[in-house]
């Protein structure tokens, strides 16, 4: 699988430059007809809805698979076992049951993330010193997050960059030796993790009394909300305090949107303007939809998420997320998550899905 014409074909599709939306398409059905037939539950599903290889013409008629269904069912070309990776999504209790993406090969998932990251968080820099707000692999390694961001620093990281959060927890000390470092260096730092550890060192600086102003070029990226896991801020007051501690303009504090049933990130170029817009690369599109019918909706209209990522090669191409969205110029505006009828009808896509694989 890790050698196939299909991932190689892929390969050269993410390296790509501005490919037309017909090349998108031929990629997703080749895709799709591979997925539907080596992956038997989405293969039932889609036989439900009436959608074969004969019948879907284009991305858009590929069904979208509730994320829901990552933790109830093996969604896998090949068996589990023959996984070089197995990314896992983060439970808030240790009874959750949590969902499952499997990678044959790394391969894919990595030239993705690093094409991507390098056009929408690098820019025109090659390296950065870098901070990682974020346990590493060898702690974490059924983290696509974990992985995420040892990419960021192995591909991107200027010499000295550094793992900040340990088993101890967040190593304060480090954090202010390195922000003291860029100040009077004038080197450009830039800190990377998850949005809850930003609020812990955020509350820590505070309380010490510590502000500083970064050199031009520093940057921030974060990802992943507070999950009960720090305090909770309006993304205004998140990224005010970003800037009035580390002194670094909100245009430049990037979030990533990501999840661990995707294999593609999406970002917003800087939080400047709330909201701000989130978009992807060539290889992922997306779509706002009624999470029952999967029908799309118009532009401007509040509805559910679904992603289409050619980089999800052994799984399935489309999912629809538990995301509130609307579609805009240039992307979408994420909102939050499903509540009240929009979580009802999340509930009642995974249910359909469950019955259909199980037929």
């Amino acid at each position: 699988m890790a050698s196939s014409p299909l991932i190689a074909e892929l390969q050269a599709y993410i390296a790509a430059d501005h490919p037309s939306e017909d090349v998108f398409d031929r990629q997703a059905l080749a895709l799709f007809a591979h997925q539907y037939q080596n992956n038997l539950p989405f293969q039932r599903f889609c036989q439900q809805r009436g959608k074969t290889v004969r019948t879907v013409k284009s991305w858009r008629d590929i069904p979208a698979v509730p994320i829901s269904a990552f933790k109830a069912l093996t969604l896998s070309c090949v068996p589990p076992e023959q996984a070089e990776r197995t990314f896992m999504t983060s439970g808030t209790t240790q009874a959750e049951v949590k969902g499952k993406h499997h990678h044959p090969t790394l391969a894919v998932y990595d030239a993705s993330m690093i094409r991507n990251f390098r056009q929408r968080f690098m820019g025109r820099c090659e390296k950065l010193r870098m901070g990682i707000l974020f346990p590493d692999e060898s702690l974490l390694p059924n983290s696509s997050l974990a992985h995420y961001l040892a990419l960021a620093l192995r591909e991107f990281g200027a010499d000295g960059s550094h793992y900040l959060l340990t088993q101890q927890g967040l190593d304060f000390t480090r954090v202010i030796t390195e922000l003291e470092h860029a100040q009077q260096s004038g080197e450009p730092y830039a800190l990377l993790g998850a949005s809850y550890s930003f609020v812990h060192l955020l509350d820590e600086l505070q309380r010490l009394g510590k502000t500083f102003v970064l050199p031009p070029g520093s940057r921030v990226l974060d990802t992943g909300g507070f999950k009960g896991q720090s305090r909770e801020l309006s993304l205004a007051d998140f990224y005010a305090q970003i800037s009035g501690v580390l002194g670094i303009d909100a245009s430049q504090c990037i979030n990533m949107y990501g999840m661990t049933e995707l294999s593609t990130q999406f970002y917003d170029a800087g939080n400047a303007m709330l909201p701000s817009v989130k978009s992807g690369p060539h290889w992922i599109r997306t779509r706002v939809v009624e999470p029952l019918s999967g029908e799309e909706l118009p532009r401007g209209e509040q509805g559910i998420l679904a992603h289409c990522d050619l980089a999800n090669f052994n799984s399935v191409t489309t999912i629809l997320t538990e995301d509130v969205g609307v579609a805009v110029d240039g992307g979408f505006l994420l909102l939050g998550r499903a509540e009240g009828s929009a979580a009802k009808g999340c509930s009642l896509a995974v249910q359909e899905f469950l019955q259909a694989a199980a037929a």
